[in-house]
């Protein structure tokens, strides 16, 4: 069986399943780790419970448009469809009957660029027909007609980087696994997402989850791994079953397992759980758990790709960054770094949280201004109140003050003084919130999850908290904030892994941005 022909014969059978439904209105009911918390489960049963042979009820995963959660969304016959937003049970059942008001569209969706987020709360998650009838795993088919070396060298060309944090160029990782002699290969999807504010890869896996694993596979063919593992975060029940499921559909279908689309490659892929806490989204300390040990870096080098999983060649990579793969072999590098900027091509998925009227995840292209996302996207602040600190990219990174909106997004520095976009997330705050407290809070998490490898993230990141603490308080003197200045400084360069190493970056945005509110509180200090 060729490739083309086995590819060609799933859309062929899924073609022919949606034909046998088509004349019946689908209802699709968003069910991710923001709706479930709002209902979105009690509304998928009562919208289940009082249908008739003319409807059909699909779970999807919630398309980020978290602030309309629990949303679903009505396709009739014709192929329109209606979007309803925050219901509860009874109104949902008023949608079956016809009687709903629908949700517009105020510029959450139609100023995105969605690619990785493409078909997200529309796609069916029960079964892999839905994303294979949207060009899914057709990026596979192009990827197994190539070889691995023309693979690596379409994605370079494409200037896709890491979407984890670091942004470290995906195919060079692949080249060096490959390139080393020992076997097997291994490739690890870090679904990790362990830092606060941040909900980009929960939205993929559980809405677009083969978007993911057809990645993945692309990039196992690519480093020549002949096992991959899924790591997903701790608490992250529903994105691991939904993972998990989306394996089981995969092997079903031949897109995993042996000789896949008869190409002669074979991959097995298994689910493997995080051990919780935010330092094991770092690589090394991420593979330790997964061998069974404490969650805490391995010095480097050498390198994952020489001596990684069980002291095997493997490749690391984000969820997101394999959810870019597909585009890129289906529609070619070009095409893909037509979006984005020369230098950062693409697009970002961005999490949104706090005081903005529409939060949740978006998808935008790099060099997007926070201003665009915060104001076009998600509305501006809440009524009555204005932007104030805005927290972008989690503890390990800082904080902006308003007047800074305009920055564009990119792949590393957002600015001099340490604030950088990493995995994407912005935390907005209103003006009733103070900077300091936001720095503070952000240095507390540091602080707490530190694994106390390296002394001086162990013993430093307390100190700034302590000396914080003094100065908000009225007790602190001018020393305080000599040692913030120097503990910012040190830690960094002296610890193992980005936890230690970015953790002076909430600190010297504070210095750089408010600087005289803690000469202040120093200079004032009894």
């Amino acid at each position: 069986m060729s490739r083309s022909s086995g590819l060609a014969k799933l859309t062929a059978a899924a073609a022919k399943r949606r034909d046998a439904r088509s004349r019946k209105t689908r209802i699709a009911v968003q069910i991710g780790h923001c709706s479930q918390a709002v209902g979105a489960i009690p509304v998928a049963e009562a919208i289940r419970s009082s249908l008739d042979g003319d409807s059909y009820v699909v779970d999807t995963g919630c398309d980020g448009g978290c602030f309309d959660a629990p949303q679903v969304l009505v396709t009739d016959s014709s192929g329109e469809t209606r979007r309803y937003g925050r219901l509860s049970p009874e109104p949902a059942l008023r949608i079956v009957e016809g009687d709903a008001d629908q949700r517009i569209d105020s510029g959450f969706y139609s100023n995105q660029c969605r690619i990785t987020l493409d078909g997200c709360g529309e796609m069916d998650v029960a079964n892999v027909d839905d994303y294979i009838l949207r060009g899914g795993y057709k990026g596979l088919e192009q990827a197994l007609s190539m070889s691995p070396d023309d693979v690596i060298d379409e994605v370079e060309r494409s200037g896709l980087r890491g979407r984890g944090g670091a942004y470290f160029p995906a195919a060079v990782k692949w080249r060096s696994t490959r390139r080393t002699d020992a076997v097997p290969r291994h490739l690890v999807v870090n679904c990790e997402e362990g830092e606060p504010g941040v909900f980009k890869d929960r939205h993929l896996m559980e809405g677009v989850p083969h978007r993911i694993l057809e990645g993945a596979i692309v990039a196992a063919y690519a480093s020549a791994a002949a096992h991959a593992w899924v790591y997903v975060n701790a608490e992250a029940e529903l994105s691991a079953r939904r993972m998990h499921d989306a394996i089981g559909q995969a092997y079903d279908a031949g897109l995993l397992g042996q000789d896949i689309l008869g190409s002669g490659f074979s991959l097995d892929v298994k689910v493997r759980r995080g051990a919780g806490g935010y330092v094991c989204g770092e690589e090394m300390a991420l593979l330790n758990t997964m061998e069974g040990y404490r969650r805490e870096p391995r010095i480097r080098p050498p390198f994952p790709t020489e001596a990684g999983f069980l002291g095997k060649p493997t490749a690391v990579n984000n969820a997101e960054t394999l959810a870019s793969v597909p585009s890129i072999l289906s529609g070619g590098a070009t095409a893909f770094k037509a979006v984005g900027t020369a230098d950062s091509a693409g697009t970002k998925i961005v999490s949104i949280s706090g005081s903005v009227r529409r939060p949740g995840a978006v998808e935008v292209p790099f060099g997007t201004t926070l201003r665009r996302i915060l104001y076009d996207i998600c509305g501006g602040p809440l009524p009555g109140h204005s932007l104030g600190v805005l927290a972008v990219g989690g503890p390990s990174s800082g904080v902006l003050p308003p007047s800074m909106i305009d920055i564009p997004i990119a792949p590393g520095l957002l600015h001099e003084s340490g604030v950088m976009l990493g995995a994407g997330g912005i935390a907005a705050m209103d003006e009733r919130v103070s900077a300091l407290d936001v720095v503070r809070s952000l240095a507390a998490y540091n602080a707490d999850e530190s694994c106390g490898k390296c002394t001086p993230c162990r013993e430093g990141t307390p100190r700034m908290v302590e000396a914080l603490d003094r100065l908000m308080s009225g007790s602190g003197a001018a020393s305080d904030l000599d040692n913030l200045r120097y503990l910012a400084e040190v830690v960094g360069p002296a610890s193992l892994c980005g936890l230690g190493q970015a953790a002076g970056a909430p600190i010297n945005s504070a210095l750089h941005f408010f600087g005289d509110e803690l000469a202040g509180l120093a200079g004032g200090a009894r």
